[in-house]
């Protein structure tokens, strides 16, 4: 099988950062496989938003530029996986979600964030047809 890693500069988290732990994605097997991605600015790492809908919205920014650098785009996602801190998000995030995926949603699965990150409400990570 081969594997092709995504790095893209428009997301954070790339190999870039000099000692990388994963990579923003792998395109393998027809499909790209996209690390959670949370609501931070690819340039400065800051966490951009305040409220749930800012942070979900960011984290789907970074997703798209990753599919997009992959060859693929947000309406090619077949199953995401979000992560919240708090479940009283889940509402909120579901309102901006549905901006980006008005019909024919992919499949999806929760849960809650394991991870104290200061101003961190949510990550996404997604699978999308390459």
């Amino acid at each position: 099988m081969t594997r092709e890693i995504i790095d893209t500069p428009d997301a954070p988290g790339s190999a870039r950062s000099g000692s990388p732990v994963y990579s923003q994605a792998v395109k393998a097997a027809g499909l790209v496989f996209v690390a959670g991605q949370g609501p931070f600015d690819p340039a400065t790492g800051a966490v951009l938003g305040d409220t749930i809908q800012e942070q979900t919205r960011q984290a789907l920014t970074n997703v798209q530029a990753i599919l997009r650098a992959a060859g693929s785009g947000i309406d090619r996602v077949v199953s995401a996986t979000f992560i919240l801190r708090n479940p009283e998000d889940f509402a909120g995030m579901n309102e901006e979600w549905r901006r980006w995926f008005p019909t024919d949603p992919p499949a999806r699965q929760g849960a809650k964030l394991p991870l104290e990150i200061p101003g961190l409400r949510i990550s996404i990570a997604v699978v999308a047809e390459a």
